[in-house]
């Protein structure tokens, strides 16, 4: 099949070797991020959600692409608007069987932005990438481990293993690289923004939670604050590493998914025809109190290693499950890990002021209707 032949040629991008290069672009994005919110300190409510969804999107963009498009600085750019709006037409078709009916769609006046906005979005693609082709081109005869001093740059992995692939093998075509590239993108802002977004609330609401983390890094960074991060700190970021799991446990980013079945199977009295489509509601498993005691509970210790073992392997599945998994998990993690550390660097998160109650909707992503509010307070050094 299609996606098992493509999963095949991106997984080396997902190596450690490959993500370790990635850190300096979320270490430079989050600082953006970081400047930005330093407006909103002193306010009694902010909602970060949009703070972090236009950071996330640069990260993507630099690693998956290796463009910056500065949507943080130019947060009204077209290429901002186009993903917003395809994001936001995605959701619109999947709750309003009038827009799922081709005939009348394409009528709309959301097909008509569909068809801009996929445009624009396919010039840059596409402009990149013939940017990116040409640079292949000019240093055909260097050997691979040239690369890193070329203008190709090893840790813009994702688009340079596609074209790499599509020069040595043949096997991928122009519009394949462009999926993939476009699958990257749309895939891993909005969901690794959820995440992010939802840590920062649970922080807020569970200040002990926020002092354990600040603890920690406090022992990875010593005297020295704000320096860059590493790999190896992010590795050390264990019991931030909890506190992000039990996030995703409560708001797992991705609420739901889809799987057809290939064999009749048995549940419950009750056969599962060959070719079904099945729902898997991870909401609604994460929240059982068989496989998680005092399920509505914020306890990051769930996730210790000696207390997750025994524990039902699918009986967690934030990032799916099998073979059809979420490839950038491992990405998205120290994604995630290095600008919640950068945030609680520079901030105290304390519960917004009314009291923020969110309302959870469940679109592709995991989102709160009326926004992720919070309150944001200055951090003083770290004390020892």
């Amino acid at each position: 099949e299609k996606w098992k032949s493509h999963r095949k040629i991106l997984t080396p991008a997902f190596h450690f070797k490959i993500l370790e290069q990635f850190i300096d672009t979320f270490q430079s994005n989050s600082t953006i991020l970081v400047n930005k919110l330093k407006k909103e300190v002193g306010k009694i409510s902010t909602d970060i959600y949009p703070y972090i969804n236009l950071c996330t999107l640069d990260i993507i963009c630099e690693t998956a692409m290796g463009t910056s498009i500065y949507a943080q600085e130019h947060s009204d750019s077209e290429y901002v608007r186009s993903v917003k709006a395809i994001c936001r037409i995605v959701m619109d078709r999947m709750f309003n069987p009038f827009l799922q009916n081709s005939f009348f769609y394409i009528f709309t006046e959301q097909y008509r932005t569909e068809n801009k906005s996929v445009r624009i979005l396919h010039d840059v693609t596409n402009s990149v990438i013939k940017r990116k082709q040409q640079e292949l081109e000019n240093h055909i005869h260097a050997q691979s481990a040239e690369l890193e001093s070329l203008g190709v740059k090893r840790r813009l992995a994702f688009l340079d293993l596609l074209l790499e692939e599509k020069r040595k093998n043949q096997t991928l075509s122009d519009l394949d690289i462009r999926e993939e590239v476009d699958n990257f993108t749309f895939a891993g802002h909005d969901t690794t923004a959820s995440g992010i977004s939802f840590t920062l609330f649970c922080l807020g609401e569970n200040p002990e939670v926020q002092e354990a983390a600040v603890n920690e890094l406090q022992e990875i960074f010593q005297d020295d604050q704000f320096r860059s991060i590493t790999l190896r700190d992010l590795q050390d970021m264990k019991y931030m590493e909890a506190v992000i799991k039990e996030t995703l446990r409560l708001y797992p980013s991705i609420p739901f998914y889809g799987r057809e079945i290939k064999e009749d199977v048995e549940y419950d009295g009750t056969i599962f025809p060959k070719g079904l489509g099945v729902f898997f509601l991870a909401y609604g498993v994460h929240r059982d109190p068989e496989l998680f005691p005092e399920p509505e509970e914020f306890l990051p210790e769930r996730f210790f290693s000696e207390n997750a073992a025994g524990r039902h392997p699918f009986g967690y599945i934030p990032f799916s499950a099998g073979p059809r998994n979420c490839i950038g998990q491992r990405y998205g993690m120290l994604e995630m890990k290095s600008v919640l550390a950068n945030v609680l660097r520079n901030f105290e998160i304390l519960p917004a002021n009314p009291k923020h109650n969110l309302e959870i909707v469940s679109e592709s992503i995991l989102k709160s209707a009326n926004g992720i509010r919070v309150q944001l307070r200055k951090r003083e050094s770290f004390k020892h």
